[in-house]
């Protein structure tokens, strides 16, 4: 009873500093270092990347293990608990992680709890899981998702697999972390709120009801459950929602290997054989992701090497798709315009995209209707595809980007002819608002050839994600 109390004179102590500061209890609260796991109880969550010398000896993405440090208060040395979380096969570099929101075991723990928890919503019916399921790609693999009431939105659910690599969040870059994007959902009427108050205060309020949840963030946060403690909780967890060693990674370091081998001083380049060998360790393996999404048990490997290839070297040439899928996650981390949706030169009705989303006296109109370019890994769950989830087969995405996009105003300039517009030789009944015809450019890419690229992005189907991450039943001890 005396505990309580002093936890209630606590609370109170910390909600009056948030009030005299201006700051919402139910957004904001000061720790109390005494409610908090004692340091050597407080495991951290830390990225072993592949060019850690530990990497080679990880089991599993997961690992736990142990360390020695020194224990701040008392400046003894001790040995407390880690997770090693073991970056996936071309995945290089380490997310990147807010000083103020660091990784532990308990924090991952309680994010993982809300993020499968329909107690976000006020009927309790949607969670975050729901639009971003972890059996479906960390999305519904619907083209809307349906939220609180049977709502429908009005953007494709995007993936969360490899989110932590974002610069922005949101299709419009709304949000600058994964901690102001998981705010965004909970305030949405047409996803979780369906009352009248303000929607955080409501689920935070709802969240205190419950006992386990409140000594969770004491533990965590050293205070009572906040919007802000809640943000960063799900954030953790959502940091290791990590994908990578696709049959495209493997077959690299299979080039690499061969190159290393061969010591003729060659240029590194790949060739079928290497996405060949990448198959054949599948099947042996038993990688059935990997080789289901590209349709093969393995026997024919040598023939799809060669497509692979092919498929490769019209990715990053031909088909120019790395004009904006670059780097480890296939993305340039830009916004776009396509053309997404548009008929007739015009753009759908209040579809801004980056425009929309800047803040006033920092528009940009080169970003009307500009949407951010995916990452290109775990494709074969995350369908269907753009932002509006209008394109139902990676065929109909390739089939889109050969004829150019969709002409309107605004179209991006890596998807224009601009040679053309500029010759004058070229003719369009779409114009900038400068007068300058719009001319999209066609890839002329064979009917081989599209089926190449498509069985190439198909072969950036990497491990599904751990169960320690996937299984909302798990949760680490």
């Amino acid at each position: 009873m005396a505990h309580f109390r002093w936890r209630l004179v606590t609370l109170l102590f910390i909600t009056a500093i948030s009030a005299a500061s201006g700051a919402d209890p139910t957004d904001v609260l000061l720790p109390n270092e005494k409610l908090k796991l004692a340091f050597k109880d407080d495991a951290p969550i830390v990225y072993i990347t592949r060019n850690s010398p530990e990497w080679q000896q990880l089991p599993a993405f997961w690992n736990d293990s142990t360390q020695e440090v020194v224990e701040p208060n008392t400046g003894a040395k001790i040995t407390r608990k880690v997770v090693k979380i073991k970056l996936p096969l071309g995945l290089s570099t380490a997310p990147v992680v807010p000083a103020e929101n660091p990784l532990t075991v308990a924090k991952w723990n309680l994010g993982k709890k809300l993020y499968f928890d329909n107690i976000l919503s006020t009927d309790n019916t949607v969670a975050c899981a729901s639009c971003h399921n972890p059996a479906k790609g960390y999305t519904d693999q619907s083209q809307f998702s349906t939220g609180i009431n049977n709502n429908l939105g009005g953007a494709n659910a995007p993936t969360v697999l490899n989110s932590a690599f974002n610069k922005l969040q949101f299709w419009d870059g709304r949000a600058a972390s994964l901690e102001d994007q998981a705010q965004g959902p909970p305030g949405n009427p047409k996803e979780m709120f369906s009352g009248k108050g303000d929607p955080w205060t409501e689920a935070i309020t709802r969240i205190r009801a419950n006992p386990d949840y409140v000594k969770a963030f004491e533990q965590v946060f050293g205070h009572a459950p906040t919007r802000d403690a809640a943000a960063k909780a799900i954030a953790t967890y959502e940091r290791t929602v990590l994908g990578g060693n696709s049959i495209f990674d493997r077959a690299e370091a299979a080039m690499k290997k061969r190159v290393a081998a061969e010591d003729d001083g060659g240029k590194p380049e790949m060739k079928g054989v290497d996405f060949a060998v990448a198959i054949k360790d599948a099947v042996t393996k038993k990688d059935t992701n990997s080789l289901s999404a590209l349709g093969t048990d393995g026997a024919d490997a040598d023939a799809l090497g060669q497509r692979l290839v092919n498929g490769r070297n019209l990715f990053f040439g031909k088909a120019r798709c790395t004009t904006c899928h670059i780097g480890e996650n296939f993305t340039d981390n830009l916004f776009h315009n396509l053309g997404v949706g548009a008929k007739d030169g015009q753009l759908p009705k209040g579809d801004l995209g980056r425009f929309g989303s800047q803040p006033t006296g920092h528009k940009d109109p080169t970003q009307m209707g500009a949407f951010k370019t995916p990452g290109l890994r775990g494709l074969k769950g995350s369908a269907p595809y753009m932002h509006d989830g209008s394109e139902k087969t990676l065929e109909e995405v390739v089939e889109f980007y050969d004829r150019g996009g969709n002409a309107n105003p605004y179209l991006d300039e890596k998807m224009r002819d601009t040679a053309a517009e500029l010759s004058g030789k070229g003719t369009s009944t779409v114009m900038t608002v400068s007068g300058r015809p719009i001319i999209p450019l066609k890839l002329n890419l064979t009917k081989e050839e599209k089926a190449d690229v498509v069985l190439f992005m198909k072969a950036l189907e990497g491990d599904p994600v751990d169960p320690m991450v996937a299984d909302p039943t798990k949760f680490a001890k």
